[in-house]
């Protein structure tokens, strides 16, 4: 630990000088929590056009009562189904219904009526989605009317769904808590990614090899300002996600809090190493892309690692945001406590433990 404060008190003094950095790092991460927190992942208002050959009550019903569900809005009506399907070609709408000139004699003689219902699949969130609120109306509305002919009481069979610390589906509940790993795991690795490729570029690294500073307490002292820069960085998402997103936490903040400096330490530690072994700040950029992409599509944030083939869901242990990203949801969404969460929690401890432990080995390499 030897030179320690000495380097934490440089790297403090030239942080404080570079406001441009300090603005960045502390308006970027609000900025994109407001953006990407506003996103609503519920489908809904899907535009679709109509083709309706019976022109009856009953085919009007079957539309009024799509848009009733709120995921489709109808948007034009079609005189033929080539026109149907050049409406979705040229991206007018995502679904097309074409409802047969029988549909309500057989609605009326109670036999069985059909339409049809073409999606677009070149987005599978909007035609999963759309795809089944057609297919949930549809048995919604079978079983209503098989009750109504035989005259028969409840249905053998019916579940009792209860969606637990989440009942009402919001997006943001969900979406947030995750959200949090990734503006840390965007701004923690970049900002010490400069950390001494800067000094490199200035030509004030040999002066800095030279001085009697051991590799640790140079690694330390470098890394303890931007922990700290981080920290407020989690503490005003946190206030934005409970004030202005209204986000609740049913778990420990305080056990959030401690648990997201062993997490800001591997970050930090790997934009260490990358500065170290860089020679330019467009190559630490370079190299800092090169985590960054995976742990927004390997951490479980975007995709459920269960959906990952084998090789990419062991390379998704190895992430640090994968673990917290797991922490994070689990605090605040579920409420877990330590014990729940032990096995993410010593993940992620050896993996910040690994990084701090290479960046010392790089940069004494580096001083050799």
């Amino acid at each position: 630990m030897r030179g320690f404060l000495a380097v934490l008190r440089k790297e403090a003094i030239h942080m404080r000088r570079d406001k441009g950095t300090l603005r960045l790092a502390l308006g970027i991460p609000v900025f994109q929590l407001v953006l990407f927190g506003s996103i609503d992942t519920n489908v809904t208002s899907v535009p679709t056009v109509v083709f309706d050959q019976c022109r009856c009550p009953e085919s009007r019903a079957l539309v009024d009562e799509l848009q009733a569900t709120k995921t489709f809005a109808v948007v034009h009506d079609v005189s033929s189904r080539a026109e149907m399907r050049e409406r979705i070609v040229a991206g007018d709408a995502q679904v097309g219904l074409e409802i047969p000139p029988d549909y309500g004699r057989k609605r009326a003689e109670g036999s069985q009526a059909t339409f049809l219902a073409l999606i677009d699949g070149s987005d599978n969130t909007i035609a999963s989605q759309s795809l089944a609120a057609i297919d949930g109306w549809a048995l919604t509305q079978s079983l209503r009317e098989l009750q109504a002919r035989t005259g028969a009481g409840d249905l053998p069979v019916s579940p009792r769904p209860q969606i637990l610390f989440n009942p009402d589906t919001r997006s943001a509940n969900l979406l947030i808590p995750g959200l949090i790993a990734i503006l840390l795991t965007f701004s923690g690795t970049l900002l010490t990614a400069y950390a001494i490729v800067r000094e490199r570029e200035r030509g004030t690294l040999e002066q800095l090899m030279v001085t009697p500073v051991s590799s640790l307490g140079m690694i330390l002292g470098k890394l303890a300002p931007y922990l700290v820069l981080a920290f407020v960085q989690l503490i005003l998402v946190l206030f934005c996600m409970r004030v202005f997103f209204h986000v609740p936490i049913h778990g420990s903040v305080v056990l959030l809090a401690g648990l997201s400096l062993i997490y800001l330490t591997s970050l930090l530690s790997l934009g260490l190493m990358i500065s170290a072994r860089s020679a330019t700040q467009i190559e630490a950029t370079q190299a800092a892309q090169g985590i960054l992409l995976p742990s927004i599509m390997l951490s479980g944030y975007i995709f459920p690692l269960s959906s990952l083939p084998g090789p990419l869901r062991i390379l998704s242990q190895a992430l640090p945001a994968t673990h917290f990203v797991a922490i994070s949801r689990g605090i605040i969404i579920r409420g877990a406590d330590l014990h729940d969460l032990l096995r993410e929690v010593a993940s992620l401890a050896i993996i910040s433990l690994v990084l701090l432990t290479s960046s010392v080995v790089i940069f004494r390499r580096k001083r050799l």
